[in-house]
């Protein structure tokens, strides 16, 4: 259960080529994104690549904790996976899988979309646990989106956005 007696809808529009589609069990096509060791770093802050077993608890874990979506591009008529993002009441993780989507404006669309969400399900904040200080480009995708840091961490900052009207 995502989130608790909420439903998850099977897909969230995005923009015409880019949407969200709801997790369904599947994800053998997203261990190249956790075999690459930038993408590992960028998530991990470590260089330790993913197996199959340790990718299939992470979705797990996301699964069972919020709403998990695949980020999908349209192209060539065809929807196709290149990240992945959860929105939980504790944490708020977005990966841009493919290296050929960063930097595009995919990360900040996708989260625009669900902090939209999150603003509908009537939350007060949503919270991204950790940044690393290294991780530039995050830091700069949420802080566009207004989020402000919280707290240090062991490698970065948590970072926070509070969805109350003002």
């Amino acid at each position: 259960m995502p989130i608790q007696d909420i439903d998850q809808p099977e897909r969230l529009s995005v923009t015409e080529r880019l949407r969200l589609r709801k997790y369904d069990g599947t994800h053998d096509f997203a261990l190249s994104w956790y075999l690459d060791p930038e993408t590992v770093w960028l998530v991990d802050g470590d260089h330790d690549l993913y197996t199959p077993e340790l990718l299939d608890k992470m979705y797990a874990y996301q699964d069972a904790h919020g709403e998990l979506y695949f980020i999908e591009a349209l192209e060539g008529g065809c929807w196709r996976p290149i990240g992945d993002v959860c929105l939980s009441v504790d944490d708020f993780a977005i990966v841009i899988g493919e290296r050929s989507f960063r930097g595009k404006g995919v990360g900040r669309a996708a989260a625009s979309a669900l902090i939209r969400r999150a603003r509908a399900l009537g939350w007060s904040r949503v919270r991204v646990s950790d940044i690393y200080d290294f991780n530039a480009g995050s830091r700069q995708m949420f802080a566009s989106l207004g989020f402000r840091e919280e707290a240090k961490t062991e490698k970065g900052h948590s970072y926070i956005l509070s969805l109350e009207k003002e």
